[in-house]
């Protein structure tokens, strides 16, 4: 009996801790490597958080070119070569939108079946937006299946309908709920190492520092709450373009000595121990599977009304408008230091990886049959 794990593709953008990543991250470690490996495929060059993990675990890393438009045919090229090159890859699975109906349409060539993954509801504004909305048009007649993070990001991607298309997923991002649970132990040992004292209320928030994350509002919130409440923090977890932007923000309001900027991490779960609430006022979301860990973790969390129903779990979590500062405000003076709420026995039990990846499993495996015979 043959009992060499069969490898799947994904497909991401880079290997940092946003979103996506930490979703595949998530499933990767949950599956059963005896019988599944997942390789990856990124378009950036830099190293990112995951790969030492991704080795250790026996997975593969490729690099394929940045898609700019002017290398449209080198893209393709790299493309076609990989898959001559690599025939044990039966099953890809896409979360690069913007280009997804390029590589997606190469690999069923090549004979692959072919999964795209929505993991967002917008591509922002201005000409980038455009091009990407134009390049992923395709996707949903390029796709063999059709998988989302949610409902409102499955029908942005694909269209009104695509719900209703027997192709369609809807895959809940899932988290390992045992390692997000609240650990009072934990709390204090990360506290001490941030500096933070124990009657100290820290507003945190984890996800890349990009537009759609919304920290300008953010860290104008905190001004405020912290102008009426000088023994708090803010705790920002993560790493992006916009991480020196916000970093002169600071200095702008005169907050730099109270917020704390960690950069990108693996271990968040760490960091969620340190909060008392978790502040979230994204611009829009596919899901906001950070949302549902600090969730995991009992945290009272307030988010934005761009965040999709799917994500509010627990009565702890409030979603507000964006454009109310005041509503925000008068929230957060509901908080108290060290104040969890139990996570058992409510809808979090739901985005369980150990579930959400034993489906996947037996589905990979089933379609990596498909093209074997």
């Amino acid at each position: 009996m043959n009992t060499t794990p069969i490898r799947v593709l994904q497909v991401l953008g880079g290997l940092e801790a946003g979103g996506a990543e930490s979703f595949v991250m998530n499933l990767y470690r949950a599956v059963d490597k005896k019988k599944i490996q997942f390789d990856f495929v990124k378009h950036i060059e830099h190293k990112g958080v995951f790969e030492d993990e991704i080795m250790q675990m026996g997975g593969r890393i490729y690099r394929c070119p940045q898609y700019t438009g002017k290398n449209h045919f080198a893209y393709c090229r790299w493309w076609d070569s990989f898959f001559k090159e690599h025939p044990e890859y039966h099953v890809i699975h896409g979360h690069v939108r913007s280009t997804a109906s390029i590589y997606l349409k190469i690999a069923k060539k090549n004979g692959l079946v072919t999964i795209a993954h929505s993991h967002s509801t917008s591509n922002g504004s201005g000409i980038s937006a455009i091009v990407k909305d134009m390049l992923q048009l395709p996707i949903r007649r390029t796709a063999d299946y059709l998988f989302a993070c949610s409902d409102k990001a499955g029908k942005w991607l694909y269209g009104e309908k695509a719900t209703e298309q027997p192709n369609y997923r809807m895959i809940p991002n899932g988290v390992d709920l045992r390692r997000f649970s609240f650990c009072e132990e934990k709390r204090q040992q990360m506290r001490q190492e941030l500096g933070i004292a124990k009657d100290t209320f820290v507003l945190g928030h984890v996800g890349r520092i990009t537009v759609p994350k919304n920290h300008r509002f953010l860290v104008e919130l905190f001004a405020e709450y912290h102008e009426e409440n000088p023994n708090s923090r803010l705790l920002l977890v993560g790493d992006g373009e916009l991480f020196e932007t916000v970093q002169q923000q600071c200095t702008q309001l005169g907050i730099s000595d109270v917020v704390i900027m960690v950069g990108s991490k693996i271990n968040t779960e760490d960091y969620y121990q340190a909060m008392d609430v978790f502040v979230f006022p994204s611009l829009w979301e596919g899901l906001g599977i950070v949302a549902i860990e600090a969730q995991a973790n009992g945290l009272t969390c307030l988010v934005s009304e761009n965040v999709p129903g799917e994500a509010i779990l627990t009565e702890n979590t409030k979603v507000l408008s964006i454009q109310s500062k005041g509503e925000w405000l008068d929230e957060l003076k509901k908080v108290s230091v060290g104040e969890r709420t139990q996570t058992k026995n409510n809808g979090i039990q739901q985005y369980d990886i150990c579930t959400i990846a034993d489906w996947l499993q037996q589905f990979y495996l089933e379609q990596h049959e498909k093209v074997r015979r």
